[in-house]
């Protein structure tokens, strides 16, 4: 599917050519640029990092609300006493894909590799970072140009991430498998299960607690008590996304992850129902918003949210 914005931004390389719109209204945060990272502010607060070359791959961590909590795991990033170590590839938020053209880009051989520094426009919030995806061999399967923007209000945060895959000489083959595809790992409070768990999670659709795997939402939802506050995380699936309304990998342990590919897993359709193949010099892109409210879930509220996003606000 071509972007326009993101075919702009294919052939620039430039921030101001990607048009990724957000919130209207909001407060204004600042963007501090060091080799290889970006650190999002608040005021003296770190709110998020963006890190262009982390465990495997560029990911953002920490992520914090309104207030200062951390919303995402911690490992493999840094260790925190008692906190589960399972799933070294969850790394906080990220994006990435279990086969893509017959190589796992999720937890196996493939690599998701920056290339040079990401590209920064302080007075529009935004990143700019171009990837390649290699095989085990080194191999370039895809190009990528990924762009985040973060936004922020009194009782929210929101950050955006848009970006566009491209093979120069082969057909891309996005494959059916449930281990991917736009995801976090949420911090313990927010599970269903396990050490510390205190969560809740919901979808666009009504459907509750472990029953939002593999279902078609536009978004799903968790919420807990974070230190005697109530917080939700949403992501956003939008729908200009092929798949759209996406399936969900998304687990009673805290991984939420929108993934329109994996078909015959989260179906029981014939293997292979859920690949997108592209052709050759044709970009395939995505759009996806994780919004976060210091408060209670409120699946009015977050549907309102994902109808601005929806509508380009």
């Amino acid at each position: 599917m071509r972007c326009p914005a993101l075919t702009a931004f294919f052939a620039t390389l430039a921030v101001t050519a990607c048009t990724v719109s957000g919130p209207r209204i909001g407060k204004r945060l600042q963007m501090a640029v060091a080799v290889g990272t970006v650190l999002i502010h608040d005021g003296d607060e770190v709110v998020a990092r963006y890190d262009a070359d982390g465990p495997r791959g560029p990911a953002v961590w920490p992520w914090r609300a309104p207030g200062g909590e951390l919303l995402t795991r911690a490992f493999p990033f840094a260790e925190v006493p008692g906190e589960v170590r399972d799933h070294p590839h969850h790394t906080s938020l990220w994006f990435a894909h279990g086969n893509v053209s017959g190589v796992d880009f999720w937890q196996g051989k493939g690599r998701i590799v920056a290339v040079g520094d990401p590209i920064v426009d302080k007075t529009q919030q935004r990143i700019a970072q171009h990837c390649e995806w290699r095989d085990e061999a080194g191999e370039v399967l895809a190009r990528e140009r990924r762009e985040l923007r973060f936004y922020g209000g009194e009782d929210w945060r929101a950050v955006d991430l848009a970006t566009s895959l491209v093979s120069d000489r082969k057909p891309l083959r996005f494959g059916d498998t449930k281990e991917g595809t736009m995801a976090l790992r949420l911090r313990q409070e927010f599970c269903l299960e396990g050490p510390g768990a205190a969560g809740t999670m919901q979808n666009s659709e009504g459907q509750t607690g472990n029953a939002v795997w593999s279902k078609r939402a536009r978004w799903v939802a968790y919420s807990a008590d974070l230190n005697g506050v109530p917080h939700t995380v949403a992501m956003f699936d939008h729908p200009s996304n092929h798949g759209f309304p996406t399936t969900w990998h998304a687990r009673g342990y805290g991984l939420c992850a929108a993934n329109p590919f994996g078909l015959s897993d989260f179906t029981k359709a014939p293997k292979g129902t859920g690949d997108l193949v592209v052709p050759a010099g044709v970009e395939q892109a995505f759009w996806y918003r994780v919004w976060v409210h210091r408060g209670p879930c409120d699946a009015a509220a977050i549907d309102a949210a994902w109808r601005a996003f929806a509508a380009g606000d």
